[in-house]
C-alpha cells in the first residue's frame, strides 16, 4: 500500500523577503603612504605663478534646431487577407477561415503558440505584480507651499507698455489665444500707442501668429465658438467688429458708430445658434445689444439695463453666458455692484430682467455661473484700486449665500 502526502504551495510563497538592518562601518582596505616615493620629492625653488582677481568668463552662442511640425493622415482598413478575398463580404471571410482551420499547418502553429502562451501565463501567476511591499507609508504633502511654474511668456511687441484687458482661448484645441491690449484710463493713452492686438500660438511665443488692427483699441476679443478663424472684438469707441485671420489684420465688418455703444464695450459673448453668427455686447452706457455679423448695419435687439421698478440705467461691465444653463439666459455684472439675471425670450418684455443681486460696493469685474448645480449658483468679485478683492459673494436664484474669500491680490498683466 503506497502512502504519500501531497503538499501544495504557490511558488511566490517560497523563501523570505530580504530584511535589512543597520550595522557599523567595516574597513575593507588600508593603503599607507610609500616612504620611498616621499624621498624622491624635490621642492622647486623659486616658484613663479600668475593670478588674476577678475573671474574668467567665456561667451558661447548656440542656435537651436527648429522643429518642423507637419500634419499627416492615414487611412487604416482591415488587412491580412489575400487579394482574391473581399473582407467587406462576411461570406467570403467565413469561408476562408473554415478553409484555413482545416489545414494541418494551422493546427501545428496553434499548438506551438499555445506552449509559449502557457509559459507566460504560469509566469504571471507565480509573480504578484500588484503586491505592495511598503504598506502603511503615506506621504504627507499638506506642508508643501502651493506654487506655479511659468511655461511661456507672451510679450507685447510694441514699445509702449499696455495692459492685457482680455484673454480668450480657442474653443476646439486651446492651442491658440487671442489677447487684447489696451489702456482704459480716460484720455491717458500715450502718444504713438499701437492699436494692435494679437493672436498667439502656444508653440511659438516669440512672434504673434496674427495681428488684429481695428480703428480703435480692442477692450475684449473672443474666438467664434464654431469657427476659430473668426475673432469678435469690442472696441474702446463702442463699436463691435469681427476679424477673419485668413483675410489679414483689418476687420471684416464693424457696427456703425451712431448705433453702437457710447462707452467702451467691456465684454461680449458669442451666442448659441445654428449659424454661430450672433453676438451680444454690454457696455457702461447702460445698454445690452445683440448683433449678427452677417448684417452689422443694425442691431438685432437691445435691452436697457434697469432694475425692476427703477428708471436708472446700470452700466454693464462683465457678461456671463453659459449655453448649458439656457440658450436665452445670461447674467450681467454692473458698474454699480449688482448682478442682473436676464432672459432674452421672456414671455413679458418687462420680465427680461428677472432679478437683481447686490452686495458689492464697487463694479463687478468677474462673474461666473456653475451650470452643473441644480440651483444655478454664480460667483462674483470686484477690485478696489487694483489691489484687493474686497469680497466675493456666491448667490443662488432664490437664496443668497455669502462667501468671504479674504484679501486677494488682483493680477494686472502687462
Amino acid at each position: 500500500m503506497e502512502i504519500y502526502h501531497q503538499y501544495v504551495r504557490l511558488r511566490k510563497q517560497f523563501g523570505r523577503h530580504p530584511k535589512f538592518i543597520d550595522e557599523g562601518a567595516e574597513m575593507l582596505a588600508d593603503i599607507r603612504p610609500n616612504e620611498e616615493h616621499a624621498s624622491e620629492c624635490v621642492p622647486k625653488n623659486p616658484v613663479i605663478t600668475v593670478t588674476q582677481c577678475v573671474p574668467e568668463m567665456s561667451e558661447h552662442e548656440a542656435n537651436t534646431v527648429a522643429v518642423m511640425f507637419a500634419n499627416k493622415a492615414i487611412s487604416h482598413v482591415e488587412g491580412g487577407w489575400p487579394k482574391d478575398i473581399d473582407y467587406t463580404e462576411a461570406e467570403h471571410t467565413i469561408r476562408y477561415r473554415k478553409k484555413i482551420e482545416k489545414d494541418e499547418d494551422y493546427i501545428r502553429t496553434v499548438v506551438q503558440l499555445g506552449s509559449a502562451i502557457e509559459y507566460l501565463v504560469k509566469q504571471n501567476n507565480a509573480i504578484d505584480i500588484y503586491e505592495e511591499y511598503f504598506a502603511g507609508f503615506a506621504t504627507d504633502h499638506s506642508a508643501e507651499v502651493p506654487s506655479a511654474k511659468t511655461l511661456t511668456v507672451f510679450r507685447d511687441p510694441n514699445t509702449v507698455r499696455r495692459s492685457v484687458s482680455s484673454i480668450n482661448w480657442t474653443p476646439d484645441s486651446g492651442s491658440k489665444a487671442v489677447i487684447a491690449y489696451s489702456v482704459l484710463a480716460f484720455q491717458q493713452q500715450p502718444a504713438g500707442m499701437s492699436l494692435s492686438s494679437y493672436v498667439w500660438d502656444l508653440s511659438n511665443p516669440n512672434v504673434p501668429e496674427s495681428e488684429l488692427l481695428g480703428p480703435s483699441q480692442l477692450v475684449c476679443a473672443k474666438f467664434n465658438v464654431k469657427d476659430s478663424n473668426l475673432v469678435g472684438a469690442g472696441q474702446y469707441n463702442g463699436q463691435f467688429v469681427y476679424f477673419d485671420t485668413r483675410k489679414g489684420s483689418s476687420p471684416v465688418d464693424s457696427t456703425p458708430i451712431d448705433i453702437s455703444h457710447r462707452d467702451p464695450v467691456y465684454d461680449f459673448a458669442w451666442l448659441q445658434s445654428k449659424t454661430g453668427s450672433e453676438a451680444m455686447t454690454v457696455s457702461t452706457d447702460g445698454m445690452a445689444l445683440w448683433w449678427d455679423i452677417r448684417k452689422l448695419s443694425e442691431a438685432v435687439e437691445s435691452l436697457p439695463l434697469r432694475e425692476k421698478g427703477s428708471d436708472t440705467l446700470l452700466g454693464g461691465v462683465c457678461l456671463e453666458y453659459e449655453p448649458t444653463a439656457g440658450p436665452t439666459k445670461f447674467m450681467i455684472g454692473c458698474e454699480q455692484g449688482c448682478v442682473l439675471n436676464c432672459n432674452r425670450k421672456a414671455k413679458n418684455p418687462a420680465d427680461r430682467i428677472a432679478g437683481s443681486y447686490g452686495g458689492h460696493h464697487g463694479p463687478v469685474y468677474g462673474l461666473r455661473r456653475c451650470a452643473s448645480w441644480c440651483c444655478t449658483p454664480f460667483i462674483t468679485c470686484h477690485v478696489i484700486l487694483y489691489y484687493a478683492v474686497a469680497c466675493s459673494r456666491m448667490a443662488s436664484v432664490g437664496r443668497l449665500i455669502n462667501l468671504d474669500l479674504g484679501l486677494l491680490r488682483a493680477l494686472m498683466v502687462g
